[in-house]
């Protein structure tokens, strides 16, 4: 009996600890099930899922008509499953040259046994369905199982940003940068709104790549706004040819072709050379992705005449067949400053002045009005402060004060040098007079549309009287004697058309030495110069050998404008130039003339 009650209470103990393992057990597995059931999920979701960034596509940016400048694509990263991949050195032959990578790059995200292992990353879908093709190809031609099947190739969906017309507007485009933000250009200032809203999914995680079809989106991505210029593409092209040949054949360093609608500020053309292609920037220095019409600045020259002969007129000091005795130089202050090319001195009248480009006259001119005056009006002009236009890296130009003048800034001021603006400033200048002395601001941005291609169009533009309409009219007559036989500028001239404009040949500031090195070729004009439809304006930087305004930039002018006026239709006006005497010998002529037939009429 004693050995029975031992055993009966040692099974008894048995069963009671036995009794609570189990349910100690059971207690856990009531924990593990129901009270710490999320947190084991969330520990395996954080092991096997990611929660990743949807990239949102950015906004197009196009020209005036929709024709797209830049556009984001759709993008294809490439993955591969390793432990499909039975020979890596055969398959990596095989996919390199589709890929164009190296064969060792490929072999090396092909190598191991790893689930899943990035082989290109962004890109092209191209390049995707080029590759499913060939392994396709490939595939047909082996038996259904054969192990030499190339198996394991999976695609990733991303988005690349696409410059389809290369370089053709890359300084004022820009290009995105490898991480999707907008570096350069409209790129850059109008990203935040160009980029769209980011979204949000959730994938199952390979080694450093997604497993294909394990994606779940969380939040949706939201387009970015589309951007329309106001650029017409055509014209673009023209410009960007015409400029680039004229840098390359007088081997300057930089040129530029602004066309300018003077009513609407719309910029129908922004042309600079050199270029470079946004889609491969890796070797392009930053120097080459300035907006040179924009932060580029030069001392006009000739063309910053037009505004001392406009404020002259404007302020009643002179009309246009005011006659002046001009020399062939002037000394004011410690300087003496001279013409262009020596001369006896002349008898010309302020359109003569103009149409010859006078520094010596234009000084004379100039005198007529106190300092404070022709700063005035320099600065209603808008030199020295921004356009408006919007354009990142905008310069305001250097416009010295008043005060600081000495005693040869007021002359050199006169004749365009002294002061510095832009190229968009520049055609500015034409367009006020071209508008009837409004300046109207310039803008290179027609509208935008929202992801569901609502368009909305840009306000008008912000404008300010100038000068009054009938100095800007006087102002037009006298600078269609610029391209006439007597003047500087003959090469822009376009038959069947009135053509008025103004040369510019400007000693150019070296920045290496801050001295005076070189020269800034231009010509700025308006057509038809009765009744202005476009300004062009064309700016080359420090050509070699020929380097007057009226030799280089008068052709390109033609060239871009007779394309500009026969693309939209402008019609000659059929009126005749009305002739303005260049000299005072002219101008007696005229009287003559104009007295006998005066006489004539009183006989008949």
């Amino acid at each position: 009996m004693g050995n029975f009650s031992l055993t009966h209470k040692r099974i008894r103990a048995l069963i009671v600890m036995t009794a609570v393992v189990m349910f100690l057990f059971g207690l856990r597995l009531v924990q593990v099930q129901a009270v710490q059931a999320n947190d084991y999920r969330s520990r395996a979701i954080n092991e096997m899922e990611r929660v990743k960034t949807l990239q949102a596509p950015r906004g197009d940016i196009t020209d005036v008509n929709g024709v797209a400048f830049a556009r984001s694509v759709a993008a294809t990263s490439i993955v591969v499953d390793q432990t499909q991949i039975l020979d890596p050195a055969k398959v990596a032959a095989f996919v390199a040259p589709i890929l164009n990578m190296s064969v060792s790059e490929v072999q090396t995200a092909l190598t191991g046994t790893r689930k899943w292992s990035m082989v290109a990353e962004d890109a092209q879908p191209a390049t995707w369905l080029k590759l499913t093709k060939a392994i396709d190809l490939y595939n047909s031609k082996l038996p259904g199982m054969s192990p030499e099947r190339i198996i394991g190739f999976f695609p990733e969906r991303s988005y690349v940003r696409e410059y389809p017309s290369g370089s053709l507007i890359a300084s004022l485009i820009g290009f995105v940068n490898k991480e999707g933000v907008g570096a350069t250009g409209l790129e850059s200032s109008m990203n935040s709104i160009i980029a769209g809203i980011d979204g949000k999914y959730s994938y199952a995680n390979g080694y450093k790549a997604e497993i294909p079809g394990s994606q779940t989106e969380i939040i949706s991505a939201e387009p970015g706004t589309s951007i329309r210029l106001t650029i017409d593409r055509d014209i673009q092209w023209v410009a960007s040819k015409a400029i680039a040949d004229a840098v390359k054949s007088s081997n300057a360093i930089s040129g530029t072709v602004i066309v300018m609608d003077p009513r609407t500020g719309h910029i129908l053309a922004h042309a600079t050379a050199p270029t470079f292609d946004p889609n491969n920037t890796s070797k392009v220095s930053l120097v080459a992705m300035r907006n040179p019409s924009v932060q580029d600045v030069y001392e006009p020259g000739s063309t910053g005449k037009v505004m001392t002969l406009a404020a002259a007129l404007e302020e009643g000091k002179i009309l246009p067949e005011t006659v002046f005795t001009v020399p062939d130089s002037l000394k004011r202050s410690v300087k003496t400053f001279r013409d262009h090319e020596p001369h006896p001195t002349q008898r010309l009248t302020a359109s003569g002045i103009l149409a010859v480009s006078s520094n010596t006259g234009s000084i004379l001119i100039g005198e007529l009005m106190p300092n404070d005056v022709l700063h005035n009006y320099l600065s209603k002009f808008g030199i020295g402060e921004k356009t408006g236009s919007g354009l990142p890296g905008e310069s305001r130009g250097i416009l010295p004060k008043v005060a600081d003048w000495s005693g040869t800034t007021a002359p050199t001021v006169a004749f365009g040098q002294g002061y510095s603006l832009t190229a968009m400033q520049a055609t500015s200048v034409f367009a006020t007079i071209a508008n009837d002395g409004v300046r109207v601001s310039p803008t290179v941005i027609a509208g935008t549309s929202d992801a569901n291609g609502n368009y909305t169009p840009s306000p008008v533009r912000e404008s300010v009287r100038v000068i009054s309409a009938s100095t800007a009219q006087q102002m037009r007559i006298m600078m269609e004697s610029v391209v006439s036989g007597n003047g500087t500028a003959p090469s822009a001239a376009i038959e069947g058309y009135r053509v008025a404009g103004k040369t510019g040949t400007a000693q150019r500031i070296d920045d290496t030495c801050g001295c005076y090195r070189g020269y800034t070729a231009s010509f700025i004009g308006f057509a038809p110069a009765d009744n202005p439809a476009y300004v062009i304006s064309v700016t080359i930087q420090d050509p070699k050998g020929i380097h007057w305004g009226g030799a280089l930039g008068g052709p390109v002018f033609k060239d871009v404008m007779s394309f500009v006026l026969k693309s939209k239709g402008i019609a000659p006006t059929g009126t005749k130039v009305i002739p303005v005497a260049l000299t005072e010998k002219q101008l007696i002529e005229e009287k003559i003339l104009a007295a006998k037939k005066a006489a004539s009429a009183k006989t008949d």
